[in-house]
């Protein structure tokens, strides 16, 4: 058989053009470029995440033309597509926040559309920022055709007075500022320095967390979640995802044959030794509703308990995820994690090789690096990720313990209905050492949209309070948080969690080594809240307005397709 009859036989969905009924459609498609000899090639799908408004999707729309000159070298026809995105960083701490997440299903949905209604026989997806990425990856794993996911790298660090900084320093500058140790001119600073040019946030943040998660799930190729935005290897994996892709389609490989039981499994487990985003289990858990695999949030306590926390990565430790890349990249950790049983090197990935095949091409961890800690001297013994259970939170909640030395804490909860009420309180120096405070109605209904709480933890970071103060939230945090934190408490306030009862001066314990998070009432009282309590309606106006009638608990991943009653709390 001839390459051009291989081709052909490649268009298992593209070839709904050929017949003569189809000649008005192929019109259409000559107008765009196409000529006899293409219309018996594969259609190949290119969609960028590109947004000019943030340094995370500003060189995505290049990066797609990139992808467009591997797929041609294939002997395929390249089409690109755009998608909508929405920058955390610039959402944060607004009312612009409530569509971050909301954009992840929005992107899904978008280039399930595109794919579909186009027919197109696979595609490569490019992104650069946390919900871009995972939005993507449920598109593969919906659509079910040969699919490649492509990042566009990690931002370069910023520099300032010889140290590196990153966008989180300059949250925290801000509670350094209000707590009276950095002036104006020092925040101005770090702000105008932190991010030196495009990629993603540069440490292990939500980001990096999730295209370290891709690549273990074996979506993405081999390295490629490591190298910079600005690297010569960055534009290499881009074009050779083009390539790529079509082999897939060579091969007969789909998402399905890779998204396995087994590789969510090895994808937790190097999120919880690299130290990643809390975010990453909303993610994950809604990659795998997607593909079709039993996965629970109390999956990743499994997880937490048997993997240690090697990274010295930021937002906890001192390194960028640059360093990784200069110190062998995720493959290398990979490596790592496999020759100590670790990780399944028998799965298939998209390159048609095992996660152990493709890890024989890659160096082991450079010699003499200090980002990764050796299994016998890990910076924590256990993973990062822990998710507590309790009165509280009755279906789980989410704590990213990294680099936080209390083991447990014990404190009156000081209440707010809003992420505004409680950041005017910490700027107001109303919190106090000891305190719990908790932000409620922020969840996916209640958000809607699950905002994230970065502002508001790295101000209390600032001033000091990162170990004295706890957070509390049915809300998000950004994978930049660090501290006494706990996130995705579920039920949320809005669907009637124990959350929404919780006053002011209640007792709440969160202990990590119990995994236990409750607070001190009796049944009687809380009945009694439960009663004379009304809880506020439900958002009912455009997108957030759906969003906050069909997502799930974030204890199901915030899903919004094939919900059911339970899943929702409706009726």
């Amino acid at each position: 058989m001839t390459d051009k009859e291989k081709l052909k036989n490649l268009r298992n969905r593209s070839s709904v053009y050929d017949s003569m009924v189809k000649s008005p459609n192929r019109a259409m498609l000559r107008a765009t470029g196409m000529t006899d000899k293409d219309f018996e090639t594969p259609i190949v799908g290119v969609i960028s995440t590109w947004a000019e408004n943030t340094p995370c999707n500003i060189h995505l729309h290049d990066f797609g033309k990139l992808a467009k000159v591997g797929i041609k070298d294939a002997g395929a026809w390249p089409v690109q597509f755009g998608t909508i995105t929405v920058a955390d960083g610039i959402a944060m701490g607004t009312q612009g926040m409530r569509f971050s997440l909301t954009s992840r299903d929005i992107i899904a949905d978008s280039i399930e559309a595109a794919m579909g209604g186009h027919n197109a026989d696979a595609f490569v997806a490019i992104g650069g920022c946390d919900k871009n990425m995972p939005g993507s990856v449920i598109a593969m794993a919906n659509m079910d055709i040969p699919a490649i996911f492509a990042y566009g790298g990690t931002i370069a660090p910023g520099s300032l007075d010889g140290k590196d900084i990153d966008l989180v320093s300059v949250f925290e500058g801000v509670g350094h500022w209000n707590h009276g140790d950095m002036t104006e001119e020092e925040v101005k600073a770090l702000e105008c320095n932190a991010c030196p040019g495009p990629g993603g946030c540069g440490g292990m943040y939500t980001a990096n967390t999730m295209a370290t998660a891709i690549e273990v799930l074996g979506l993405s190729l081999p390295g490629s979640s490591s190298h910079p935005a600005e690297s010569a290897d960055k534009k290499a994996d881009i074009e050779e995802a083009g390539r790529a892709v079509v082999k897939m389609l060579e091969l007969g490989i789909k998402p399905s044959d890779i998204l396995t039981r087994e590789a969510f499994e090895d994808a937790i487990t190097v999120t919880m030794a690299l130290g990643g985003s809390t975010n990453s289990t909303l993610h994950l858990l809604a990659i795998a509703h997607a593909a079709n695999v039993d996965l629970t949030l109390d999956d990743f306590n499994t997880f937490q308990e048997k993997v240690p926390h090697l990274a010295d990565l930021k937002p906890s430790g001192q390194y960028v995820f640059q360093d990784l890349y200069e110190a062998g990249g995720v493959p290398a950790v990979m490596k790592y994690l496999l020759a100590n049983g670790f990780l399944h090197g028998d799965r298939i990935t998209c390159t048609g090789k095992t996660v152990a095949e493709n890890l024989e091409n890659f160096s082991d961890l450079a010699p003499g690096q200090k980002v990764i800690m050796p299994l016998d001297h890990p910076k924590r013994a256990d993973g990062p990720l822990i998710i507590l259970h309790g009165n509280l939170a009755p279906d789980g909640a989410v704590a990213k313990v990294s680099g936080v030395k209390v083991r447990r804490h014990v404190g009156p909860a000081k209440v707010f209905n809003s992420e505004e009420e409680a950041i005017e309180a910490v700027l107001n120096d109303d919190i106090v050492d000891g305190d719990v405070v908790v932000v409620r109605f922020v969840g996916p209904k209640g958000g809607p949209g699950m905002p994230e709480m970065l502002s508001l933890s790295s101000m209390i970071v600032g001033k000091g309070q990162g170990e004295k103060v706890a957070l509390l939230t049915d809300g998000r945090f950004s994978g930049g948080t660090y501290g006494l934190v706990v996130g995705h408490i579920a039920p949320e306030a809005q669907d009637g969690g124990p959350i929404a009862y919780l006053q002011t001066g209640d007792i709440v314990t969160i202990d990590q080594d119990t995994k236990e998070l409750h607070f001190d009432i009796t049944e009687e009282e809380l009945k009694h809240r439960q009663e004379t309590t009304q809880l506020p309606p439900l958002y009912s106006r455009g997108v957030l307005g759906k969003y906050a009638h069909i997502v799930s608990s974030a204890s199901k991943g915030a899903v919004t397709d094939f919900w059911k009653p339970e899943e929702t709390g409706k009726k």
